[in-house]
């Protein structure tokens, strides 16, 4: 269920002890095997080769390339190429490319042909997935012995293209980050035939302000779409007759019941429009201080929220706008230091955060970070993180311990998500597709 991801010190471990000439031998025949294999119709193979060993991969990718008939040529002239190999910078790199470095990016992306990049994009961080300066931006990346967390952590997974992992024969080393696989699912657990409706999992949805109600619909009918026996709402009395009319599975409550309803319930999944005003502030802490429930706190309920006793049982659902507010930080910071931004989140709040993203990272307070690639453009459409809710909150209320759970429903989630057509798709249409996704 879950795949290692190596940071580059985790990478230099795997590697330490083993004939360096023998391995770079294996990873630049690995290089050129992919690009025979992907591009067999190029005949002009450009291959910018930098100083290091990354650079020594390329060299002999070229002439493997030469020896199968390909005109292969170290160069930085790589207009008119079929095919461009990059091994300019490999996973010792981290900052901002020097200038003429730089310049050579620059040109590489704008010659216009497919690049082949050697084990990660020149002028991404391996370890973190961060771009300071130019970046190449691969077609294809070959990575050796696991993927890199550089590879799978935005803004570097946008450089990266595909990635093939090549097996250089490397011994597994443990990793503090890991991929998470749809084998995951697994862990969720079923309903059996002595489960009760309340035992199944019930949830408790916090939200739904006037003018907002769609998102507290979708969040509950995605927790019963998620396997969870019972719903409930609590809205603001003047939005319970949309809810009403809109809902016919959950239970319909208004504020004024969360109260008791929570006590009911397993997991309390707070902020689908929720609002910011004074009442639903101070609803947000009474529900979030009291009990013993699991807590998802998303959306409005993340607004000026501040660390609690509660830590231990919640996790935080935040896009990196909500992430910046609760860091103290802009966005863009958070675009461009995200496994960072996850983790001082995490560390902050004594919690579990998952940030969301292309990349989903699930951050817990004392542990590595589970990331999940969702492939799924269509997402980025209102109310999928509605839907993302209701899917974690059913999961907790399973009985999924925070972090797993959090894995999990984004790995639902992005499956889900994934199964449709990408133009046109929303929101509702993920809650729709949950249950082919579970199985």
């Amino acid at each position: 269920m879950f795949d290692p991801l190596y940071t580059a010190e985790e990478a230099r471990a795997a590697e330490a002890g083993h004939d360096v000439a023998e391995l770079m031998e294996r990873a630049g025949a690995a290089v050129a095997r992919e690009v025979l294999q992907r591009f067999p119709d190029s005949r002009r193979i450009a291959v910018v080769c930098g100083g290091g060993s990354n650079g020594g991969d390329g060299r002999i990718a070229a002439r493997i390339l030469r020896e199968a008939g390909r005109d292969a040529v170290e160069t930085t002239a790589v207009e008119q190429a079929d095919v461009i190999v990059d091994a300019l910078f490999g996973t010792g790199f981290r900052g901002e490319p020097r200038e003429e470095a730089a310049a050579t990016i620059e040109r590489i992306n704008a010659a216009g042909a497919p690049v082949v990049s050697v084990d990660v994009p020149s002028g991404v961080d391996a370890s973190t997935g961060a771009v300071a300066g130019a970046a190449v931006r691969a077609a294809l990346t070959v990575t050796f012995h696991g993927r890199k967390l550089g590879l799978v952590v935005a803004p570097g997974l946008f450089h990266t293209g595909e990635v093939a992992v090549a097996d250089i024969g490397l011994a597994p080393v443990e990793t503090a980050h890991r991929l998470v696989t749809a084998e995951i699912l697994a862990l969720v657990p079923r309903k059996r035939a002595d489960d009760s409706k309340y035992s199944a999992g019930s949830v408790l949805v916090v939200g739904g302000a006037p003018g907002m109600t769609g998102a507290v619909c979708l969040a509950a009918e995605a927790a019963f779409r998620a396997d969870a026996g019972y719903v409930t709402v609590a809205v603001p009395e003047p939005s319970l007759p949309v809810v009403e009319a809109k809902l016919l599975e959950p239970v319909k409550l208004t504020w004024a019941d969360a109260r008791d309803a929570a006590a009911k319930a397993r997991t309390l999944a707070i902020g689908p429009g929720l609002g910011r005003d004074t009442a639903a502030k101070a609803l947000r802490d009474e529900l979030i201080a009291t009990g013993e429930q699991s807590l998802v706190l998303d959306a409005d309920a993340l607004h000026g929220l501040e660390p609690g006793n509660w830590g231990a049982r919640a996790v935080l659902t935040p896009h990196a706008g909500e992430l910046g507010r609760l860091l103290g930080e802009a966005s863009g910071w958070v675009d461009e230091h995200r496994l960072e931004a996850a983790q001082r989140c995490a560390e902050r709040f004594g919690c579990v955060c998952l940030l969301k993203g292309a990349d989903t990272i699930v951050a817990g307070p004392t542990e590595g970070v589970l990331v999940a690639i969702a492939e799924a453009p269509g997402l980025a459409t209102a109310g999928t993180g509605d839907v993302l809710t209701g899917v974690l909150a059913a999961f907790l209320a399973k009985g999924l311990e925070p972090r797993l759970a959090a894995a999990a429903a984004a790995t639902a989630h992005g499956l889900a998500a994934r199964s449709l057509p990408q133009r046109g798709l929303i929101a509702s249409d993920v809650v729709s597709a949950l249950p082919g996704v579970l199985g």
